[in-house]
């Protein structure tokens, strides 16, 4: 590759600022007034550098359900929010639970080049929840999988889920669970309470979520492996992780940032945009969410960014898949929901975003940050910026975005992924280009 990259004046989290020198994908240097012959120069003058943002739990819909997203369109939109890694989930057609899947999905990632593209391993067979999937041939793959989760379903089944956990342990493998009592959520379609029963819709009760996090932290403690709790959502199970958690059990566990900004008052509006699994929930558990992701409760923020195509959203709420879009946004949201609010500071927000997944799944190196000798990953961010979200600033090919027509704090300006740029002044860098210096890289 031999190619030089200069991002000059960058603010790093800890309020220092400084030069980075790029060399074939590596940060070699930082200082101040950094120079080398023939070195492309990024200005990031008035620019926070943050550590390339990466996702634990994104849904690129391919293979199967390219209508809704490919892996080129999903890391699209990943580059274009800021991260420079996502982990794919399983629930595509065919499920992503053989080697040949998995393998598939991260080759279509490495093509495209816009961001590292992880798949994660299905549990279970078809997600059906009847026999575990190939986890060992999915971890010894080319794709080396270290995250299982048949998100979008429960692994309801605990001797199933004791099993699961037996077998990644072997390999310092996580099962991410999708907490979620299949029995309590028939024909649920928002969080159970108050305005449930008013606007007579079925309800989603708290404890459906907290009951399955209670079981397979046991089941975890029992057999000695690591679990991960997808997009926990109440208070109450904020509580349940940070018992787990006292007791030393290898529990980790997410939120999104649309369960950190919006409640669950918005679905009077019967607009299905806000129609998600797990249901936005009351105002009290936001509040709860935004203190375990302060305290170190939950340990990281990821997107669950679910596209949809408009037929699927545009109809009555009974009707529409539940699901957001928000790679897009999910940087913008956190600084509204956690560093305005106080919560959080922004070396919080390079490790809920950045270092804290990368190290729940196994990333290496994008777990070390801004720092000599890392990868260069990096998101430069204009934490001053504030615009109205609108269908141009979406990259992939879905819409439904809870944030249309909302105004957000924050943009993301320069994406660098591995050395090369893949935004530039906020604009993708065209696609031909990204994919000759992921090659590059790759050489």
């Amino acid at each position: 590759m031999n190619e030089s990259l200069i991002v000059r004046g960058a603010a790093l989290v800890d309020g220092s600022r400084t030069d980075l020198l790029v060399r074939d994908g590596v940060i070699v240097e930082m200082g101040h007034a950094l120079s080398a012959s023939g070195a492309t120069v990024i200005d990031a003058d008035g620019l926070l550098a943050l550590p390339g943002l990466v996702d634990l739990h994104t849904h690129l819909r391919e293979p199967g359900f390219e209508q809704s997203e490919t892996v080129l369109t999903g890391s699209q939109a990943a580059a274009a929010g800021g991260f420079t890694a996502v982990h794919a989930m399983a629930n595509t057609s065919p499920v992503a639970d053989t080697a040949g899947v998995v393998e598939q999905v991260a080759s279509l990632g490495d093509a495209a080049g816009y961001a590292t593209v992880r798949p994660v391993g299905a549990v279970t067979v078809g997600l059906r929840g009847e026999s575990l999937a190939e986890i060992r041939a999915m971890a010894s793959s080319r794709a080396a999988v270290r995250v299982f989760s048949d998100d979008g379903k429960c692994v309801s089944d605990a001797l199933l889920m004791r099993r699961a956990l037996e077998y990644v342990k072997a390999f310092d493998g996580v099962i991410a669970q999708h907490a979620q009592e299949p029995r309590l959520t028939e024909g649920a379609q928002m969080n159970e309470g108050v305005v449930s029963g008013e606007l007579g819709l079925a309800g989603w009760p708290a404890v459906a979520e907290e009951a399955i996090i209670a079981r397979d932290v046991l089941l975890a403690e029992h057999v000695g492996s690591r679990v991960h709790i997808c997009h926990l959502s109440t208070a109450g199970s904020v509580e349940v992780v940070r018992w787990a958690k006292s007791r030393g059990i290898a529990v980790t566990a997410e939120v999104t940032p649309h369960h950190l900004l919006l409640d669950e008052e918005l679905v009077r509006s019967y607009d299905a945009r806000y129609k998600v699994n797990p249901p936005l929930r009351r105002a009290e558990d936001v509040m709860a969410l935004r203190a375990g992701l302060a305290d170190g409760t939950i340990d990281i923020v990821a997107t669950d960014h679910a596209p949809h195509p408009v037929e699927d959203k545009d109809c009555e709420w009974g009707a529409a898949a539940f699901g957001m879009v928000g790679l897009e946004t999910a940087l913008s949201v956190v600084q509204a929901s956690t560093v305005e609010t106080g919560h959080l500071a922004w070396t919080d927000v390079a490790r809920v975003l950045s270092s804290a997944p990368a190290a729940i799944g196994r990333l290496g190196g994008y777990a070390r940050g801004v720092v000599v000798g890392a990868p260069a990953n990096i998101t430069l961010y204009d934490t001053a910026a504030r615009s109205v979200f609108s269908t141009p600033d979406l990259r992939g090919k879905s819409t439904n975005s809870p944030y249309l027509g909302r105004e957000l704090p924050g943009r993301v300006v320069t994406t660098i992924h591995n050395g090369y740029a893949t935004v530039l002044d906020g604009a993708l860098v065209d696609p031909e280009t990204v994919a000759r210096a992921a090659g590059a890289h790759r050489g």
